[in-house]
């Protein structure tokens, strides 16, 4: 240890020490040049950090190579990824909306493989993975770029453009802006980011994994960031609907979309429907299979 070091170099080297993975390693030595003191007699520790650092990095950029192969994740029907910087978060965030248990822990790079769990919201079942933080070398761009919605986790505003840099390359995803470790302010701070985030027309969510602050609210930008409809069965004669397994479809399915759903070849069996709903022009309209349903529809198929 240099002459002078400091309580936070002397707790990341701890960390370095009692490592027990390489990623854990690798954000040990981070903190430790981060923290280091900066005069003369600490040059040659310096050297012997970054080359320690460089040398493990390489390291773990072959170990990802070799596992390319690795079978991929089957994307959902409704896919949002969360991105973001080390510590911000998105573990607990994915522990706090999924039903996933993942590894939480106080030092950065704790996510070194691709999380996944499932939020069911309003009877949805969203696919919610949590990727290795910006810049580990286990982050998979790929899925990335493919995803639906992108959840950009953050505990600064500067942080932001960093991550948005990071995701140009998928044009098409709905990106929200989820503003984690709000507990962390008092009420001016908190407005003021709030301020912030609104003056620079982000879709954001001001959030706390850790007390449940703002959740409500980022589950229903979820779920709103999808292009889909829910449409609700009941059967002949019932009088309830099963509120919590609704159909889901893209804007602009008909109720011939929506019978294929329950079962591949049911729409031939349908003689008629009555529908309630926004797309209805009263209670338990009757239509056909080619009427364009809306979202939160409630229907009725009638065979023959």
């Amino acid at each position: 240890m240099p002459i002078n070091a400091n309580f936070e170099f002397a707790n990341a080297e701890e960390r370095y020490h009692s490592a027990q993975t390489e990623q854990e390693k690798l954000a040990a030595l981070e903190e430790m040049l981060r923290t280091m003191p900066k005069h003369k007699g600490s040059e040659n520790l310096r050297k012997n950090l970054n080359t320690r650092y460089k040398k493990l990095k390489q390291e773990l950029i072959k170990s990802k190579k070799k596992t390319k192969g690795k079978k991929g994740i089957k994307k959902q029907e409704l896919q949002a990824i969360l991105i973001g910087l080390t510590n911000s978060g998105k573990s607990s965030l994915l522990k706090a909306i999924t039903n996933a248990t993942p590894q939480i822990a106080s030092y950065g790079f704790t996510t070194t493989e691709p999380e996944i769990g499932t939020l069911n919201y309003q009877g949805c079942d969203i696919q919610i993975i949590d990727l290795p933080p910006i810049p580990s070398p286990n982050l998979n761009k790929g899925i990335i770029n493919s995803t639906d919605t992108l959840l950009v986790v953050v505990e600064k505003i500067n942080e932001i453009q960093m991550v948005l840099e990071q995701i140009k390359q998928n044009k098409e995803a709905t990106k929200i802006i989820v503003f984690n470790k709000i507990d962390l302010y008092n009420e001016d701070i908190k407005r003021k980011i709030s301020e912030t985030l609104k003056s620079k027309r982000y879709n954001h969510a001001i959030i706390s994994a850790k007390t449940g602050e703002g959740l409500e609210e980022l589950k229903e930008k979820i779920l709103k960031s999808f292009p889909v409809i829910r449409i609700y069965t009941k059967h002949p004669g019932k009088k309830s609907k099963n509120e919590n397994k609704p159909v889901v479809l893209h804007l602009n399915s008909t109720l011939e979309d929506v019978a294929e759903k329950i079962l591949h070849g049911y729409s031939k069996k349908v003689k008629y429907a009555k529908i309630t709903g926004p797309s209805a022009k009263f209670k338990n309209q009757k239509v056909g299979l080619k009427h364009v349903v809306q979202d939160k529809d409630v229907v009725e198929f009638f065979t023959e």
